[in-house]
């Protein structure tokens, strides 16, 4: 029975194909908004925790000030020195690596090409705590952080707009008013969860930094590295307890610097991004529902146009479930239809959206099923009504009808 209401579906669908086509329309739009929605939001939700780990491994990023952000409270905060990251190392088990960092917007000249970028003063210790993998070339040695030598590491954004296609290994590079040597180049990381470019970077030594750009012995952050395995949470307590203690604060006094990890950062950008997902997918689900309206407004056409040919069964000895199910298959089989084709079109338009939008494509089977599913469940729901009215008519009602 269930195989002859089909085929008698599949008939009365091909006799109107346009009419069909617009009624499967929502469905089709309506599954693949949900889905391309879902799937984007995925992609994000997956590089922006790819762009925080690239941030480096089990890192603690401590500054002054009780604040992060463009707002915080560090002006009036003692900075940190460099004694401070050697107490750090010294004093608290379970670190991978501590890294001084000093930072100082300056202008970068090769030949005739200059480009304003920033310019960070730390230890060799960074590349390993920042996560950063070279390229080519070499970093600086402890001998020439401790002499504070004019030597360099620059970033693949850094190469690009000074040098092009040469190769700027034993160049020399102007940096403000002193010339440093290019030793290594950093293979590129991209931008940065928050939008700026990790790229835009040379990298110099502290010393080098401090004597011939800031003129002070200051530190704007650390970097901290736990061990993996180590606990964050108690590395961050003890590195707490080593800095009051440095920084000479009382027992009832407010820190006045910030810790924060990696961890935290992630799971509240991740967070953001899944919350902003469910609302896209939402959206994009009302449109399901107004293809479901569309199904049913058809099937209510299809109903009253068919009225005869419903009488005809209905006397020749067609029971009322039999007509029932024949109408109820015909809206399913629409809904599911549109609700295939949704989920090819949703498939290419991802993949598309995915490459402009530079996230990487992640097939969510789930969220494919779910909203097949949907689909289908749309056609039961919208596509009962009208089948019920077409079982109940009067055999004889439905003979006289013109």
């Amino acid at each position: 029975m269930v195989w002859s209401s089909l085929l008698l579906a599949l008939r009365a669908i091909r006799r109107n194909l346009l009419r069909s086509f617009l009624t499967v329309l929502g469905i089709v739009i309506g599954v693949g908004a949900v889905i391309t929605m879902v799937t984007l939001g995925n992609g994000a939700t997956r590089r922006v925790a790819d762009q925080i780990g690239s941030l480096g491994s089990n890192l603690i990023i401590v500054r002054p000030g009780q604040q992060l952000g463009p707002m915080r409270d560090g002006s009036a905060a003692p900075r940190f020195k460099e004694a401070d990251a050697e107490a750090i190392q010294a004093q608290i088990d379970g670190l991978k690596g501590v890294a001084p960092v000093a930072t100082r917007a300056s202008t970068v000249v090769y030949g005739a090409n200059n480009w304003a970028t920033s310019i960070t003063g730390s230890t060799a210790a960074y590349f390993e705590v920042a996560n950063w993998r070279l390229a080519g070339g070499r970093v600086f040695t402890d001998g020439e952080q401790r002499a504070g030598e004019a030597v360099c590491v620059i970033g693949e954004t850094i190469r690009k707009q000074l040098f092009g296609r040469e190769s700027p290994l034993g160049s020399p590079l102007r940096v403000g008013n002193f010339s440093c040597e290019v030793i290594g180049m950093l293979a590129s990381k991209g931008q940065s969860a928050m939008g700026s470019d990790q790229d835009d970077i040379t990298v110099i030594p502290l010393r080098a930094l401090q004597r011939r750009l800031t003129g002070t012995l200051d530190v704007n952050s650390l970097m901290v590295s736990a061990r993996d395995g180590a606990s964050i949470d108690g590395v961050m307590t003890d590195l707490r307890l080593l800095l009051r203690e440095r920084r000479k604060l009382a027992e009832n006094a407010d820190d006045n610097f910030s810790i924060l990890d990696t961890r935290q950062i992630a799971e509240t950008m991740t967070n953001t991004t899944k919350v902003m997902t469910g609302l896209l997918g939402a959206v994009a689900a009302v449109s399901l529902l107004v293809g479901g309206i569309g199904i049913m407004n058809i099937m209510l056409v299809s109903v009253t146009e068919r009225t005869r040919e419903i009488g005809i069964r209905l006397a020749i000895g067609a029971l009322e479930r039999e007509v029932l199910l024949q109408f109820l298959v015909e809206a399913v089989a629409l809904s599911s239809l549109g609700g295939l084709i949704g989920i090819a079109l949703a498939a290419l338009a991802s993949i598309g959206l995915a490459q402009a939008m530079q996230v990487p494509y992640l097939f969510d089977p789930r969220i494919n099923l779910v909203s097949f599913a949907f689909s289908a469940a749309i056609g039961v729901i919208f596509g009962y009504f009208p089948a019920r009215r077409a079982a109940r008519l009067d055999p004889i009602e439905a003979l006289r009808h013109e």
